[in-house]
């Protein structure tokens, strides 16, 4: 395959089509970026600020083209795609703001507290990132502003269903007056792609995908000793226990669930729900789900576009299948309208457990498994009876029990109580278990990929 092609997943049209680069062509780009970091790395923290405020800024001038791009690319609505590309302007502007504070040289002292030290954070080099189509701009966007504002050059090759969006970022990075080559994206196979890991002037990389995807690349950067950072998939569980507020429980679940097209990863997926509310939420929320609108993504009325491809319909579409074959029941959705377009309703599982892709698997897309638990202790149970681990959310009229459970008893990196979310800038962002490993925003990504050095003073 020598070239590719992006797809409208709404009206199933061509978008445009790119060369696949060779791998002497991306080679020369991971060299050109190592250029550019040996003179990135020399610039003081604070003018390497400047240039992330004013990358914020140019996000926010293109913001109309950008989350145009990206429903065309992926299907997303477009009122998600503005917002994502706001999220993406405060995260420059947050690690402009914090960084320098974050990488600061830290006094130490050492030979019993006799002699001065100093620990630095240098930068080491090219890192290369791989990302997914599921938020076009943010997933590159959090690891380039937190390597840029640690010194280091980045090069991307992001999911080729998204190739355009990738280059326009790469676009407003330069129009922002980014030292040319410092961010570079590589249109590339998975062969190649492979050989990037394995160039010498690339020291680490980071990935954000499925769990299969993830052991490649971890066992590709290990055999060359280069660290990795890795944010996977999950299969979230959201409890409702036996004192939630099924009303609030009901409206969060159907956001959670649907936010993106039910295509992201951090998302509500699993609803485990106690037998004493079982029924109540079960029919309030199949209520719900079955009022949402599908339509055309640019449509401001729209709440449901399509899946981002042919590929991810087809995948959804079998797991769902299989689930009932199983034995899990559709309360409603499961049979995809005939029209143009990658659409797959809103859908409630009923029934599910254990061997079934509703209950072990990601299910990425708009489709919700329902269990049933016998009380809150087997709520958290099956809550963490899962491969994966990197999100999860609490219904509780009781905070502190539910906080209590979330610290000491849910197996996630990340927990929400009472209230559904993506990402925060200032909050630590990854997974446990096979969510994979490292962590994002927050000030913890900045740190991910430096070299923590000890200087002794005699």
């Amino acid at each position: 395959m020598s070239q590719i092609s992006t797809i409208n997943p709404y009206t199933e049209s061509t978008l445009k089509t790119y060369a696949l680069m060779q791998s002497t062509a991306a080679f020369s780009k991971v060299e050109a970026c190592h250029e550019a970091f040996l003179k990135w790395r020399q610039t003081m923290h604070e003018e390497r600020a400047q240039y992330l405020f004013k990358i914020a800024k140019g996000l926010r001038d293109r913001s109309e083209d950008l989350a145009k791009l990206m429903t065309e690319e992926t299907g997303k609505l477009l009122r998600d795609g503005a917002m994502e590309v706001e999220l993406c302007a405060r995260i420059f502007e947050y690690t402009a703001e914090h960084g320098p504070s974050m990488l600061a040289d830290e006094a130490r002292t050492h030979s019993g507290g006799k002699k001065k030290g100093w620990v630095t954070y240098s930068p080491i080099g090219v890192i290369y990132s791989i990302q997914p189509w599921n938020f076009p701009i943010y997933q590159p966007v959090r690891v380039l502003a937190a390597n840029l504002m640690a010194g280091n050059g980045v090069v991307l090759k992001h999911a080729s269903i998204c190739t355009g969006s990738g280059l326009l970022l790469e676009e407003v990075c330069r129009d922002a007056g980014l030292p040319a080559s410092l961010f570079q994206v590589l249109v590339i196979d998975h062969d190649t792609s492979d050989k990037v890991i394995q160039h010498d002037l690339v020291r680490a990389v980071t990935m954000t995908g499925s769990d299969d995807a993830g052991r490649h690349i971890a066992q590709t950067a290990a055999a060359e000793l280069k660290k990795t950072v890795l944010e996977l998939g999950s299969n979230d569980a959201y409890l409702v226990l036996e004192d939630a507020d099924i009303e609030l429980a009901v409206k969060t679940s159907v956001q959670g669930r649907l936010f993106n097209n039910g295509e992201t990863c951090v998302s509500a997926k699993r609803f485990v729900v106690t037998d004493k509310v079982y029924d109540a939420f079960r029919s309030a929320f199949v209520e719900q789900m079955q009022a949402i609108r599908m339509g055309d993504p640019m449509d401001d009325h729209t709440q449901l576009g399509p899946l981002s491809s042919k590929e991810q319909f087809e995948t959804i579409s079998e797991q769902v299948s299989k689930s009932v074959d199983a034995g899990a029941k559709i309360l409603c959705g499961g049979n995809p309208p005939e029209r143009t377009g990658y659409f797959y309703p809103a859908t409630v599982l009923d029934n599910c457990a254990p061997g079934m892709p509703a209950y072990d698997d990601e299910l990425f897309g708009p489709v919700a498994s329902l269990i049933r638990a016998k009380d809150d202790d087997d709520a958290m149970r099956i809550a963490n009876d899962s491969r994966y681990g990197l999100g999860g959310g609490i219904f509780s009229k009781d905070q502190d029990k539910a906080l209590r459970l979330a610290r000491n008893h849910f197996d996630t990196g990340m927990v929400r109580i009472n209230s559904f979310g993506a990402a925060d800038v200032n909050m630590p962002f990854g997974g446990v278990k096979n969510s994979g490993y490292g962590r994002e925003h927050g000030g913890f990504g900045i740190k991910e990929f430096v070299n923590a050095k000890a200087i002794y003073l005699s």
